[in-house]
């Protein structure tokens, strides 16, 4: 690339920077690594506006990371519930275990080190390095990817290892060394507000004399990914089993979604069943407990990134009491149900049978 095409693009980028009204993000005012690395970890394939709230709460939970490497699992997980993802959370946790036993407590200054961390790729420790050490080390993320392949009119795929390097390079390329947080902070919040997905502002874009996509009509075509991502389908068909003491909640031990969280002891098959199918086959599988079946609820569905699911409730009651650690389910009392870090969809489903109440109100 021409020095002076690098040069008009991150003068006019910084330029642009400089003019807008900072957006509200409280992790911006601060240099601390810690809280740069937790809003980056938390910010991973979450909007700002939905991972703010966690932030915050997150920061109030754990002020320092020796506060976070302390925790109990069950702590950060609760507090993570309704994110998704959970390995995030969960690397979070081990990535701050190991600043403390590795690094004293003290958060690395080195980017090999920071890229070392549990659950920090090439993205973040970019950004971690240059937002609070102001190393010289380009972001790429999906904004990013945007701006560089509408701009340069690159046609490589994003989600490939060439296009991924052919980026990398790029963005390094373009990046201004003496000003590097500003300027990929520049580069992500010109992808974030003005070269959007799906209706970029390219009237009033100050790239867009210069840009590729532009002038040759292929906004909407770049960036390009060349893999589509197909979504399996999964039914889970859970028992929901209560005596006169409370529930009985099952912890998800399998490197599967939800890893670390509490669901209920279940059914799962890739096919829809007919309903009294399922009801015989957890009649069978419950027969020991001599249970009374309630019934089946409406069908709770969520989308996950890679799958589609939808889970089934079946009610059952004991008149006598259950032992405790049946099968390895732990029983939960109603006051205990909400300690519990739950999926979005067994929540919902809490919530519904006013089992647990809504986050802010009194049980």
């Amino acid at each position: 690339m021409q020095k002076s095409a690098k040069t008009y693009f991150t003068s006019t980028l910084l330029s642009w920077a400089e003019q807008q009204e900072q957006r509200d993000m409280p992790w911006k005012a601060t240099k601390d690594p810690y809280k740069i690395w937790l809003s980056e970890i938390i910010l991973q394939q979450t909007r700002v506006e939905q991972g703010r709230p966690y932030y915050l709460k997150f920061i109030a939970a754990f002020p320092t990371i020796k506060d976070l490497a302390e925790a109990p699992e069950e702590q950060v997980m609760k507090l993570w519930q309704g994110l998704g993802y959970y390995s995030r959370a969960r690397n979070l946790h081990a990535a701050a275990k190991h600043v403390m036993e590795e690094h004293l407590g003290v958060f690395p200054k080195e980017h090999k080190d920071i890229l070392a961390l549990k659950g920090v790729g090439p993205y973040t420790a970019a950004a971690i390095a240059s937002f609070a050490y102001e190393l010289s080390y380009a972001v790429v993320d999906g904004n990013v990817y945007r701006v560089l392949a509408r701009y340069f009119g690159i046609h490589s795929a994003i989600d490939s290892s060439k296009g991924q390097k052919e980026f990398r390079v790029l963005a390094q390329e373009l990046m201004d060394e003496n000003q590097a947080s500003k300027y990929n902070q520049a580069i992500m919040d010109f992808g974030a507000t003005q070269c959007k997905p799906g209706l970029p502002h390219c009237e009033i874009c100050p790239l867009s004399s210069a840009c590729v996509s532009y002038d040759t009509d292929l906004v909407k075509l770049l960036p390009i990914k060349e893999k589509k991502l197909k979504k399996k389908n999964r039914y889970f068909y859970y028992f929901v089993i209560r005596d006169a003491e409370g529930l009985y909640l099952a912890k998800r031990e399998k490197k599967d979604i939800w890893q670390h969280l509490y669901d209920f002891p279940s059914i799962e098959s890739a096919q829809l069943k007919e309903p009294s199918i399922v009801i015989n086959e957890a009649k069978e599988k419950l027969r020991e407990l001599e249970l009374e079946y309630l019934g089946i609820s409406d069908p709770y569905k969520q989308v996950l990134s890679h799958q589609n699911i939808t889970a089934y409730y079946l009610e059952f009651e004991s008149s006598k009491n259950i032992p405790d650690n049946w099968k390895s389910a732990e029983k939960a009392t109603k006051t205990k149900l909400k300690k519990y870090a739950l999926p979005r969809i067994v929540e919902r489903y809490l919530l519904d049978k006013s089992l647990i109440s809504k986050e802010g109100e009194s049980s």
